[in-house]
C-alpha cells in the first residue's frame, strides 16, 4: 500500500504575516473572523512587526492593516533609485578637457585620447583630446510603486546571525525554522524514529538571490566601481534556500534538490517531496521556496516586458490621478498586470505511519502533484496547453480517491490568478472546460495573489497554506480587490469568490492548487482536507492506531502553543547552526552493511537490492 504524504507542519512569512498557526491566512479573511481570532491575528502581526505597544489598540490595528498585504513600496523610493547615465562630453571649439584625479583611480587601460601628467606621487592631471565618455550617477523612476511586501518592521536578519546573507536566504532560515517549530516536537525525537537518510529537502528560488549580497551585487560591482565579494556567486545560486536549510537548520544528510519551474517552482518541489514519500525513498520531506525579488532592477525588468502593472496603467484603468496601490492586483477582473512580491513558504510532509507514530497534527494530505509542459509555443511567457493536462490529472485523482460527488460538490480551486489580461482568459477557460468535462456545476474559484502579490517560487506555496487555513477556520478567501468579473473571463460552471465563501471546517473535501510558469511550466496539486486524511488513515491503520495518535497529539499540542505564544511576542526561536555539530569522516562508524553517524540513533543502511535482477535472469 502506498504511503500517503500528510502535512504535519508549515511556516514562513508573506505579506500577510507569519504562516505558522494559520496567522497569515487569517490576515486575509480578518474582517470575517470572530473577535477572539482577530485579536490573536493582530497579536501575531505585532510580534512579527516589532510593535511594542498594545496590538489591540485601534491605532496599532490600523497600522498593521496599512502595512501588510499589497501596498505602496516602502523599502526604497521607486521614483528615485540609483543608476548611471551614459554621456559623451564634448569640449567647445576643439579645445581639450582637463581634470585632476588620484593616481590610484586611473583606469588600467588609458584611453587613446588621454594624456596623463604626474603632479606629485599621489595626483595626476589628465588632458582629454576630443570627447570624454562618462557614466554620470543619476536617479531614475521605475513607474511601479506597488508590491506585496513583508509586514513593515519585519527583518529576518534580525533573528539570527545573518552574516551578510542575501535576503532570500535569510527568509529561508526563518521560514524553515518557523515550520519546524510548528511541529511541537524536536528533530532529535524525530531522528529516533527514522534513519538519517530518510529526510529530504526540496527548496529553491525561481530567480536566485538578486540583491547586492547575491547575484545582483555580483553583476553590478564592476560597473559601480566596487569589488566582488567572495560570497556573492555561491550564495546567489537558485538552490541555496534548500542548501541553507540542510546545512544550518536541519543538519540533513538525506535527499536534497531544487526543482525550478519559474512561477510554478513551489509545486515542482512539492511534487518531488510527495513522490519521494509515496515511493518510500524518504519519510520526512520539506518542500519550500524563498524569494526576495523586490529590487528596482527586477521590477524594471518585469515592467519593460509588460508583465507587472505600472502606476500609469492603474491611473488609466481607474481614471484617477492617485492610484489605489492596495488594489494593484485584480485577478479575473479588468486588470493590467501582476504585482511582484516577496516571501518564504515551507511545508513539512511525512508518510502517514510516521505522523501517527509521532503524534503530529494532520493539516491535510497531498496525494499527487502533476507537472506538464506546453509543447511548442509562440513565446516563452505565453500560455499553452500543459495546464489543461495538470488540472485534469489532479481532478481525476481526486475523483478516483473520493468519488464523483466529492469532486463535484465539495472541491474548489486556488487559481494561479496573476492579475494579467492573458491569465484571466486562459486560466478561466481551463477551469470552465474541465468543470464541464467532470460534471461540476458551480465550482468555487479564488485567487490569493489579489492580496499577497506574486512571490514567484513561493506563490503556489501561499495558495497551499491558504487551503489549510480554510479547513481550520471554514472560509475560502475572497478576491477583495475586484468589483466584478471581466467580460472576457469564462464563467460557465464557475463561482469566483469575490467575497469569502463560508464552507465550514469540513465543507470541502479537496482543494486544487494551480500554477502556471514562464516557459511552459505548469503544475497542479490535489490537497485533501484533514478530515479526509484522517478517514483514510483510519481505514488503513485502524481505530486503535488513531486513538493512540489522538493521545500523542495532546502531548505535542502544548509545545506548539508555547511556540506560538513566543513567536507572537517576537521570539521566533530561529534555528541557525553555523559550524555546530559538524561531522567529520573519521567519526563515522563504517561497515559494508551500514554507516553510523554521531547524533543519529539509527544508521544509514547499505543493503541495497539489485533493481535489475530481471535483466540478469533473462541473460542466463
Amino acid at each position: 500500500m502506498a504511503h500517503l504524504p500528510v502535512i504535519v507542519g508549515f511556516g514562513g512569512a508573506n505579506p500577510a504575516g507569519r504562516l505558522s498557526m494559520h496567522h497569515a491566512y487569517r490576515r486575509m479573511v480578518l474582517d470575517h473572523l470572530p473577535a477572539k481570532l482577530q485579536a490573536s491575528t493582530y497579536e501575531a502581526l505585532a510580534g512579527l512587526m516589532g510593535l511594542k505597544d498594545s496590538p489591540q489598540s485601534s491605532e496599532a490595528r490600523a497600522h498593521m492593516r496599512d502595512h501588510t498585504l499589497i501596498r505602496r513600496i516602502e523599502q526604497f523610493d521607486p521614483n528615485d533609485y540609483y543608476c548611471h547615465r551614459h554621456m559623451r562630453l564634448r569640449p567647445h571649439d576643439g579645445e581639450t578637457t582637463k581634470f585632476t584625479t588620484r593616481r590610484r583611480l586611473l583606469p588600467r587601460q588609458i584611453p587613446d585620447n588621454w594624456t596623463v601628467r604626474e603632479l606629485d606621487k599621489d595626483q595626476v592631471e589628465i588632458e582629454v583630446a576630443g570627447d570624454l565618455v562618462s557614466l554620470i550617477p543619476d536617479k531614475q523612476q521605475i513607474g511601479v510603486s506597488a508590491a506585496g511586501q513583508l509586514p513593515s518592521g519585519f527583518n529576518p536578519a534580525d533573528h539570527y546571525q545573518s552574516r551578510s546573507h542575501p535576503k532570500g536566504l535569510q527568509l529561508a532560515v526563518f521560514g524553515a525554522s518557523d515550520a519546524l517549530n510548528s511541529l511541537g516536537l524536536d528533530m532529535r525525537e524525530i531522528h529516533k524514529a527514522i534513519r538519517p537518510d530518510q529526510t529530504a529537502v526540496f527548496a529553491g528560488s525561481a530567480m536566485s538571490q538578486l540583491d547586492t549580497a547575491g547575484n545582483g551585487g555580483l553583476l553590478q560591482a564592476p560597473l559601480l566601481g566596487k569589488r566582488t565579494s567572495a560570497k556573492q556567486l555561491t550564495l546567489g545560486l537558485v538552490d541555496m534556500p534548500g542548501a541553507f536549510v540542510n546545512a544550518y537548520v536541519l543538519g540533513s544528510v538525506g535527499l536534497t534538490g531544487a526543482c525550478i519551474g519559474a512561477c510554478a517552482t513551489y509545486l515542482f518541489n512539492l511534487q518531488q517531496a510527495v513522490n519521494a514519500i509515496r515511493e518510500g525513498r524518504c519519510r520526512l520531506a520539506i518542500a519550500g521556496g524563498a524569494e526576495a525579488p523586490l529590487t528596482p532592477y527586477v521590477l524594471e525588468g518585469f515592467r519593460t516586458m509588460g508583465a507587472v502593472g505600472s502606476d500609469e496603467d492603474m491611473r488609466a484603468l481607474d481614471g484617477v490621478d492617485e492610484p489605489d496601490y492596495r488594489r494593484a492586483c485584480r485577478p479575473f477582473a479588468e486588470n493590467f498586470g501582476f504585482t511582484l512580491a516577496e516571501g518564504c513558504v515551507f511545508a513539512i510532509l511525512m508518510d502517514d505511519a510516521l505522523a501517527l507514530e509521532l503524534g503530529l497534527p494532520l493539516h491535510g494530505a497531498v496525494p499527487g502533484v502533476y507537472c506538464n509542459a506546453d509543447g511548442f509555443k509562440h513565446s516563452i511567457p505565453g500560455p499553452g496547453v500543459g495546464n489543461y493536462l495538470t488540472v485534469g490529472k489532479a481532478m481525476s485523482l481526486g475523483r478516483s480517491m473520493l468519488g464523483e460527488e466529492s469532486l463535484r460538490q465539495r472541491s474548489y480551486m486556488h487559481a494561479h490568478g496573476t492579475g494579467t489580461a492573458q491569465n484571466r482568459v486562459t486560466e478561466s477557460h481551463i477551469f470552465s472546460e474541465l468543470a464541464k468535462a467532470f460534471g461540476i456545476e458551480d465550482w468555487p474559484v479564488t485567487a490569493v495573489k489579489s492580496m499577497l502579490g506574486h512571490s514567484l517560487s513561493c506563490a503556489s506555496g501561499d495558495q497551499l497554506i491558504a487551503s489549510l487555513g480554510t479547513w481550520h477556520d471554514g472560509l475560502i478567501p475572497g478576491i477583495p480587490t475586484i468589483r466584478e468579473i471581466a467580460d472576457d473571463v469564462h464563467q460557465a460552471r464557475l463561482r469566483f469568490a469575490i467575497k469569502p465563501i463560508e464552507v465550514g471546517s469540513q465543507g470541502m473535501d479537496m482543494a486544487f492548487v494551480n500554477s502556471k510558469g514562464f516557459g511552459g511550466n505548469n503544475a497542479t496539486a490535489l490537497v485533501l482536507a484533514p478530515h479526509i486524511a484522517e478517514a483514510l488513515l483510519r481505514t488503513k491503520h485502524g481505530d486503535k492506531a488513531m486513538l493512540a495518535h489522538k493521545r500523542k497529539l495532546e502531548s505535542t499540542r502544548e509545545a506548539r502553543e508555547d511556540y506560538d505564544r513566543s513567536a507572537s511576542q517576537g521570539d521566533f526561536r530561529t534555528i541557525y547552526k553555523f559550524g555546530e555539530d559538524v561531522i567529520q569522516g573519521e567519526e563515522l562508524s563504517l561497515s559494508d552493511e551500514s554507516i553510523g553517524l554521531p547524533g543519529f540513533e539509527n544508521p544509514v543502511e547499505l543493503s541495497i537490492d539489485n533493481p535489475f535482477t530481471e535483466y540478469l535472469r533473462r541473460s542466463q
